[in-house]
């Protein structure tokens, strides 16, 4: 620390190890857990899995939002069937609610279409991010989800700096290049002092409804093997549900009747 240190880390160029980085809420905010949704690729079913987990957690009655954070393909609002505009007042943005009483932000609902392209630059979309942190009114919530958007660049570098991010769930399926890719987002995780609480196995295989015998479409799952290189535990190995993909499409999340991320929701709520 600087000898004359003002605290201020935001305009300060020294390199020093207590530097803190991290934004207040909105003043009419009160959020006692953040959990990062990430994952190394893209296609994985990462949205499906924060929108479940969030479903998931609601049932057991925990006030939960959803900060949508994957500004150049949001989806959140679609699962939960939310297509109504934002609005807001001098307090700042009231987020949208769902018929199960997530609250939810996204820029699809302040987007006049919402086909309408984010062609942005980074440092923009990343502060899109924390203007969601600072500028919405989230009012007292027990769990936040940050959707996040796969990879490793500038939005989530934002969120584990500007958001008190508790832990970090990571999404993954079955392919061959699953340890490379789960291995970079555990470690910029853990190279910003994120604790990574697990990983998710999504489409680790499909069950005949016929015979009920499990399929490995997507090739034989090496997640434990991942589990046990990197030192951390596998919360879930979610099947290929296609009731579930057309839940999602059809907003129809909340209603979903199994949900699979139900056993997560009573893990991660201690």
């Amino acid at each position: 620390m600087a000898e004359n240190c003002t605290h201020d880390c935001s305009s300060c160029g020294e390199d020093c190890s207590s530097r803190d980085l991290r934004v207040p809420a909105n003043a009419m905010s009160s959020i006692k857990r953040v959990i990062a949704v990430v994952s190394g690729k893209g296609g994985v079913g990462k949205s499906t899995v924060t929108a479940s987990l969030a479903a998931a957690m609601a049932r057991k009655g925990r006030k939960v939002a959803v900060l949508d954070a994957d500004i150049t393909g949001p989806s959140i609002p679609i699962a939960f069937g939310v297509h109504e505009r934002a609005t807001g007042s001098d307090a700042g943005i009231d987020p949208a609610v769902t018929p199960g009483g997530i609250k939810l932000m996204s820029l699809n609902l302040l987007s006049a279409n919402e086909t309408d392209p984010v062609i942005w630059r980074g440092p923009v979309i990343a502060g899109v991010v924390t203007q969601f942190w600072q500028e919405v009114v989230w009012g007292d919530i027990d769990y936040m989800f940050v959707d996040m958007p796969p990879g490793t660049g500038d939005v989530p570098l934002t969120v584990f700096q500007s958001l008190p991010v508790d832990g970090v769930i990571v999404v993954t399926s079955p392919q061959d290049l699953v340890s490379m890719i789960v291995a970079k987002a555990v470690n910029m995780a853990k190279m910003m002092d994120i604790p990574v609480l697990g990983l998710v196995e999504n489409y680790s295989y499909f069950q005949c409804p016929d015979c009920g015998k499990q399929h490995a479409i997507f090739g034989e799952s090496r997640i434990e093997k991942v589990s046990a290189e990197l030192e951390i535990p596998v919360l879930a190995r979610l099947p290929i549900d296609p009731t579930l993909a057309a839940a999602f499409d059809a907003g129809q999340i909340e209603d979903f009747p199994t949900n699979y991320m139900t056993e997560l929701a009573g893990h991660l709520d201690v």
